[in-house]
């Protein structure tokens, strides 16, 4: 009997769960994991953006197509967070060095982007469509801001860094803020808050609210990034701040998004492009946020109304027409302002054509707010239905068009050199040219090394990163500590999207075993480095240390780290004179350019006049872009000076050379002392340039006599050196 009974029970929880729209909270969440696992793959094969590809899924289980899907809160809010998310990755990823750079480009073109589509679409919504001045004013504002629906195009592609998105980006934030400000004062005058005072509180309160963001903000990042290294701590952290940043936004009168894009833009210089927490970001954004958030758009595209309402369809088509003509329009400007190419001009119409964000935000006020009745005594409103329904079709064409546009633009970018190059240098390395070597022992200073290995590399270089655990004996305890160390620091660098390969050896001593590995695996430069509370004349120049240089020629880096490298305010670099005739001075240079521009900070150089010259020139040949600053240091002796222009937060790079080169000087000598003395605090990072001489034998080291000749052969130069300065002060 009591199956019986059961049965109606379980026939009609199906049944429930079949009705749509579904109603289930797993199975809403399955269909949509499904559709981003999906879409990309079946439109992969016709060649359809992916992003399309979301936008009409969502279209055809929304409400207003299969109504399998009801666009419910969880849609509303992931699609928020989904918007503010890559609004918030727009500012991340953006090249700073290049928006400053073009932050005149960009303010021209968020001028023409925003009065281009006021002027044509108020003038053809009121002469030609018949509308109200204001509704008119408030139409074309909506053609005006744009939302970057493309970006993840660009991001995929890989040519975030081009001048012509850093332009459009900056173009973004002037156009989006300019038509929300046009939008708070329609509203304002229908909820009759506008007095006198009304421009003057909107004015104070944006002003407020970015002091705060810019001056609180930075200080609160820094400190924190530096004291808490658990990346899924830092990632909470930084969401955090985005939200934060958005509402405080909305509390001024702004939208959220222009509070997540300035987010990014603060925390820009705190996450390198290439880290274990830039790619936690990308990965949540891409994965699930920035996808629902285009889902949910295509579920506000009602395609009936095309084949119902004739208005809605003259007024679907002339505002699609008028948002894409104004945009072209405004690109073209753009382009023939600063002589940019046809690539340049596509991908600034492809990104900006796209509309979303604050046009669903401006016609959904205006759709609210009733101006008046009828004869009927129906409610007249601002924009009426007809509009709503435009705006939609209009949200779908304009992403489809920018989509579209976005992929060709981002691919033919990807083939062809450009014309402003490489941000890196245009300079063709040959994958054998960066072999970076981290030998490992110490786990509490492994995540510093690797990090700073990470930053040493080229991102477009997909070389991977050389681990090395050398034992001195076969025992099983201190094989699994190896293989525990090897795997921690293989997980670091690959939460990076950085490849490892990990190596593990027994040798008869530690020198011997990273001198091996670097001759069996073709190794172009070693990160190794010691505990900040170590002392540091001993680590710097420990018998393995002087063996590496005098066994190997590749480019030793000893590091000490006492704040993540991330977190660096700038780099000051001490070079000695002659330094450019080294050998293995374009890598060096090359090395502190991918920090500088990684990390977004700015490289002083302390150097002679010669020396300065030729950096100058390599930096212009190669087309290096970061912030520097160029500083005398004529006489290696004055080198002590430079420490008290060295703050904590610094990275003080030394540039030194092994003995007999060209740059070799004799206070090297004292080096260990000057360090340990002068530069107990402060994070060092000493270079060892490559050299082109004939390698000496790994059995060297272990030979003591051999030893003893090349010491008394060395105490002789010294000699040799003090000699000729006492006969010059004679």
């Amino acid at each position: 009997m009591r199956e019986t009974q059961s049965q109606p029970d379980n026939m009609e929880k199906i049944s429930n769960f079949l009705d749509i729209p579904f109603t289930n909270p797993t199975l809403i969440f399955f269909i949509v994991l499904a559709i981003i696992l999906l879409a990309p793959v079946l439109l992969n094969k016709i060649r359809v953006p992916h992003i399309i590809g979301m936008i009409i899924a969502g279209m055809i289980i929304g409400p207003n197509g299969a109504g399998i899907l009801a666009r419910d809160s969880s849609f509303e809010i992931f699609g928020k967070v989904g918007l503010l998310y890559l609004m918030f990755l727009a500012g991340l990823e953006m090249d700073m060095n290049d928006f400053r750079k073009n932050k005149f480009k960009g303010l021209v073109f968020g001028l023409y982007t925003f009065l281009v589509p006021m002027i044509l679409g108020t003038l053809v919504s009121y002469y030609l469509m018949g509308f109200s001045i204001l509704t008119s004013i408030l139409l074309s504002s909506m053609y005006a801001s744009h939302t970057l629906v493309a970006y993840p195009i660009v991001s995929r592609y890989g040519v975030t860094k081009r001048r012509s998105v850093t332009i459009t980006i900056a173009g973004t934030i002037i156009t989006v803020l300019l038509a929300l400000i046009i939008l708070a004062g329609i509203t304002g005058i229908y909820k009759d808050a506008i007095d006198r005072y009304f421009w003057f509180k909107l004015g104070g309160a944006i002003v407020i609210y970015v002091l705060i963001l810019f001056l609180v903000f930075p200080r609160i990042s820094k400190w924190f990034l530096r004291k808490y290294e658990d990346n899924v701590t830092q990632y909470i952290f930084v969401l955090s701040l985005v939200f934060a940043a958005s509402f405080g936004a909305e509390l001024s009168g702004l939208e959220g998004i222009i509070g997540a894009f300035l987010a990014g833009i603060i925390l820009n210089r705190y996450i390198p492009s290439v880290s274990p927490l830039m790619n936690r970001i990308e990965f949540v954004g891409n994965a699930l946020f920035i996808p629902y958030f285009l889902i949910g758009v295509g579920m506000l595209v009602d395609l009936k109304v095309l084949f119902t309402q004739k208005e809605a369809i003259i007024v679907a088509i002339s505002m699609s027409a008028i948002a894409t003509l104004s945009k072209w329009i405004a690109a073209w400007l753009t382009q023939k302002s600063f002589s940019l190419s046809r690539l340049d001009r596509d991908m600034i119409f492809g990104l900006s054509n796209g509309q979303a964000a604050a046009t669903l935000a401006a016609v959904l006020i205006g759709y609210g707010i009733i101006t008046g009745t009828d004869a009927n005594g129906e409610p007249i409103r601002l924009l009426n239905e007809n509009i709503l329904n435009g705006t939609i079709i209009m949200i779908l064409v304009t992403c489809i068009i920018s989509s579209v546009v976005t992929e060709r633009v981002a691919e033919k970018m990807v083939m062809s050199k450009g014309d402003d190059g490489d941000k890196y240098g245009n300079v063709s390395i040959n994958p054998l040219d960066e072999r970076i070597l981290i030998p490992v022992a110490n786990p509490s200073t492994l995540e510093n090394l690797v990090n700073l290995a990470i930053t040493l590399k080229n991102p477009s270089r997909k070389t991977p990163l050389y681990t090395l655990s050398v034992d001195l004996d076969v025992d099983d305890d201190k094989m699994v500590s190896s293989h525990q160390i090897l795997s921690q620091a293989a997980k670091i660098a690959s939460s990076a999207d950085v490849p490892v390969n990990t190596i593990a050896r027994y040798d008869v001593n530690v020198a011997s075993g990273i001198l091996h590995t670097i001759k069996e695996n073709n190794i172009t430069e070693v990160v190794t480095g010691f505990h900040h509370k170590a002392n540091i004349a001993d680590t710097f120049f420990g018998p393995t240390i002087q063996h590496i240089l005098k066994g190997s020629n590749c480019m030793l880096l000893i590091s000490k780290s006492i704040i993540p490298i991330n977190t660096v305010n700038k780099l000051v670099i001490a070079i000695p004179a002659k330094a450019e005739y080294e050998s293995g001075f374009d890598r060096w240079l090359d090395r502190i350019a991918n920090i500088s521009i990684q990390i977004g900070c700015k490289a002083i150089f302390y150097s002679t006049r010669k020396t300065e010259d030729t950096i100058k020139k390599m930096i212009k040949s190669k087309r290096y872009n970061f912030r520097k600053e160029f500083y005398p240091l004529d006489n290696w002796d004055d080198f002590i000076a430079i420490s008290s222009f060295v703050q904590a937060h610094d990275l003080f790079v030394v540039v030194s050379a092994r003995r007999h080169s060209l740059s070799y000087h004799h206070s090297f000598e004292k080096l260990p002392l000057i360090l340990s003395r002068d530069f107990e605090h402060t994070n060092l990072l000493v270079i060892y340039p490559e050299q082109f001489e004939a390698k000496q034998n790994a059995v060297y080291f272990s030979d003591p006599q051999s030893m003893t000749i090349h010491n008394n052969y060395s105490d002789l130069f010294n000699y040799l050196n003090f000699i000729d300065k006492m006969k010059n002060k004679g």
